[in-house]
């Protein structure tokens, strides 16, 4: 029995597309687990902290690991600078960038060394917002502190915004473990980064 042409060429263009974006979210999820396993931190401008959930002006577990992760990369001299990220979420009275803010002077941060992003409710937003406060100040070169499946995501961003990135994940340890228990982080993440290579997400 033959196949018809057309149903041959659409079964074609099937496989195509198909084999595509199996490609692509390969390439997506190397991205993710190689920037997830590799501590980057070096000598920059500034140390910027993707924000995360406060609860009655508390960082969460999740903020607060990534707050105490960027003030040991402070504390070793690799930054003069923290910019702290994130804005007000749906029935909060403070933003996340404001909570960050009283977290890290109380770890012993100086306030004249702290920048605020209180706007952003997305990656892409903070980021944009970032780059626009640093490009004023003539400053380029960040140390990004993020979750590490969130980073390699993040640094896409944040290169799109005229960002000279390094990363540095909140922990490098137990990467595969990571996978396992978390996997629809890991999914979703490898999933969003290609779409963040044209959009802010």
């Amino acid at each position: 029995m033959q196949v018809k042409p057309r149903r041959s060429l659409r079964r074609r263009l099937t496989f195509a597309v198909a084999g595509a974006a199996a490609l692509l979210w390969t390439a997506s999820a190397i991205g993710v687990l190689f920037v997830a396993s590799r501590d980057r931190a070096a000598v920059a401008d500034a140390i910027v902290v993707l924000g995360a959930a406060q609860y009655q002006g508390r960082p969460s577990p999740v903020l607060r690991a990534r707050l105490d992760h960027a003030v040991g990369l402070y504390a070793r001299g690799l930054a003069p600078r923290l910019v702290l990220t994130g804005g007000i979420s749906e029935g909060d009275r403070e933003s996340e960038a404001a909570v960050s803010r009283k977290y890290v002077l109380r770890a012993g941060v100086p306030d004249s060394s702290v920048l605020l992003e209180n706007e952003g409710r997305t990656t892409g937003q903070s980021l944009s917002a970032v780059g626009q406060l640093l490009a004023a100040r003539n400053l380029r070169r960040v140390v990004l502190v993020s979750d590490p499946f969130h980073l390699f995501r993040a640094s896409l961003v944040a290169r799109r915004h005229g960002l000279e990135v390094l990363t540095s994940p909140t922990s490098i340890e137990g990467v595969w473990g990571r996978v396992f228990r978390q996997p629809a982080y890991f999914i979703g993440e490898t999933v969003k980064a290609p779409v963040a290579l044209l959009f802010d997400w």
